[in-house]
């Protein structure tokens, strides 16, 4: 064996030379769109495997519920504030307290409403008076936020933020600003007029403003 190496090392040192004459070309010398060609193969044949671990992982991604808090007061078994998920409906808390009472008026609620953050839902009694039901409505009807208007139209300067603000004639975003800080460090305006302790608010602003704010 070790004589017929030795008869044939010529032939194994030209294919030595060849080899490294090959991969010094593939290495050093290849042209760049080979390389390319080369690069563009490997992508293709795991194009489709990395698509579907991309969409695997989509398949993953869960959106968390948002959770809200329902008062449930009435005429069920269980009334009190609940933890629930936005998209439930009202008979999914009143299940969750026990169901109606006997005397509940199902009728006067609507069922398959979806409840909201903060909502209260009032379950009445047979032959309840109406106008308690109104009471109770409006004794917890969600408090004014600070971007909406009164009911007549004006601007309550101890609630509006400062884009509501800038809605009045004469005030700009650092009137505003200081119209939020005033009531911050001095608490709420008693009266409108107060408006005029803001530097810069004197009577000509106050007699545009008087009619378009509201301190309640």
């Amino acid at each position: 064996m070790i004589q017929w190496i030795m008869e044939k090392k010529q032939y194994f040192l030209i294919g030595a030379i060849i080899l490294g004459v090959f991969i010094y070309y593939l290495v050093n010398d290849a042209p760049d769109d080979t390389i390319q060609m080369l690069e563009e193969e490997i992508f293709v044949e795991n194009e489709e495997e990395i698509r579907q671990q991309v969409d695997s992982n989509d398949d993953k991604i869960v959106e968390q519920p948002i959770i809200i808090k329902v008062d449930l007061k009435g005429a069920v078994q269980k009334p009190g504030v609940y933890t629930a998920q936005e998209g439930e409906r009202v008979i999914d808390l009143i299940n969750r307290a026990g169901g109606f009472l006997d005397d509940a008026d199902q009728t006067k609620i609507n069922l398959s409403q979806k409840v909201a953050d903060e909502m209260v839902i009032y379950v009445p009694k047979v032959g309840e008076d109406s106008n308690v039901m109104d009471q109770v409505a409006s004794f917890f009807q969600p408090q004014q936020s600070g971007n909406e208007a009164s009911s007549d139209g004006k601007v309550n300067i101890n609630q509006a933020d400062s884009t509501l603000l800038q809605t009045l004639p004469g005030i700009g975003p650092s009137k505003a600003e200081a119209i939020i800080e005033y009531r911050e460090t001095n608490g709420p305006f008693k009266m409108i007029e107060d408006i005029m302790n803001i530097s810069g608010i004197g009577e000509k602003t106050f007699e545009k403003l008087k009619n378009s704010i509201t301190v309640q």
